[in-house]
């Protein structure tokens, strides 16, 4: 996990990180259909988060009670090189949604979260039950970042400092996004809008819709763009679908993809559907994705690390058991893994 030195200094970093993002420049982007010249939006989705309804959440919310802690298992330290062979593929889940790719020699990271809140401020706001499966000091050396958007559980900016002064990775993401990273001195950044793609060695990662939302601050939402990543190679794909709801960009990405060798797909922080549907999978619809996507196996993130809605800490895998016989597909073909783990693909 990250720590910081100083309480106060923790206390006041996240608070001027909102003022700067604040401060920094509208994009200058043309309008298209999922931007209207001033905020980023879902175009086959016209509704979704509001204020009114997250004071209605608050108030009427019961949430299942969590464990204070949990002990993790045995962890597989990955290798600084995986294989030579760019078909020997092997995934390591890290916690939430961080997940190592190691696509024969080339090491990717998805949305790196190490610290102990996912919030502005360090000492209120969704904490860990359980360590992350892997020391950051465990990781090979990681060549790129796949990060899908600026939420703090998914961009958490002292592990990305960290990773950035050790192996300095391409950064890929979305529209916008940079200028967080940026002000923290991380420079190597692609910032890229859906469809646009960038070349990593033998890889090409494309940055693909999600049916999300954004913000870091009470007046930045929807100022940056979300997405996941879709890693292509000629020993087959991997999609990151990054934070999502269900939606028909599945089905898009695979008419314009092909069918992903392997997809991470979310299947945690659901309940009440009322309110988390547009924004956040549950496990039914994490297998209706893994069907649009025709997928040949899919891992499951997003779920078992920080309590950021109502339901209980082990529900997701059992819903994702009853998912999968609803919709006919085998259980080896989802996976589940405990933090630390591996998984051969």
């Amino acid at each position: 996990m990250v720590h910081e030195k100083n309480p106060a200094e923790a206390l006041l970093k996240p608070l001027k990180e909102h003022l700067d993002v604040l401060s920094q420049p509208r994009l200058k982007l043309a309008e298209n259909d999922h931007f209207n010249g001033s905020r980023f939006f879902n175009p086959w989705l016209r509704t979704g988060h509001g204020l009114r309804d997250a004071l209605r959440w608050m108030r009427t919310r019961k949430p299942a009670e969590w464990p204070q802690w949990q002990a993790n298992g045995p962890a597989q330290v990955p290798p600084a090189c995986f294989s030579q062979r760019l078909d020997d593929w092997q995934v390591t889940f890290v916690n939430h949604a961080t997940v190592l790719i190691q696509i024969g020699p080339w090491n990717l990271l998805t949305d790196p979260v190490w610290s102990d809140r996912v919030s502005p401020l360090r000492q209120i706001g969704p904490r860990r039950v359980r360590n992350p499966g892997l020391r950051l000091d465990e990781l090979p050396t990681i060549h790129a970042v796949l990060l899908s958007h600026d939420h703090y559980d998914h961009l958490d900016v002292r592990s990305l400092m960290w990773i950035a002064r050790r192996d300095n990775p391409l950064v890929v993401t979305g529209l916008g996004v940079g200028a967080v990273l940026r002000q923290h001195g991380i420079a190597r950044v692609s910032e890229c809008d859906w469809w646009q793609s960038v070349d990593l060695g033998p890889l090409t990662i494309h940055f693909v819709p999600a049916q999300h939302f954004s913000g870091r601050g009470a007046r930045d939402r929807n100022r940056t763009l979300w997405g996941g990543h879709f890693v292509s190679s000629e020993a087959g794909s991997c999609f990151f679908a990054g934070d999502t709801g269900y939606g028909p960009h599945f089905a898009e990405i695979r008419e314009r993809l092909g069918a992903p060798r392997l997809a991470l797909l979310p299947i945690g922080a659901y309940e009440p559907r009322w309110f988390m549907g547009p924004v956040h999978m549950n496990p039914d619809d994490a297998v209706r994705a893994h069907v649009d996507l025709g997928a040949r196996r899919s891992l499951s993130i997003h779920f078992n690390t920080f309590q950021l809605t109502d339901e209980a800490i082990e529900q997701p895998v059992l819903d994702l058991q009853e998912a999968l016989q609803t919709h006919g597909v085998a259980s080896a073909a989802f996976a589940v893994l405990k933090e630390g783990c591996a998984l051969r693909v």
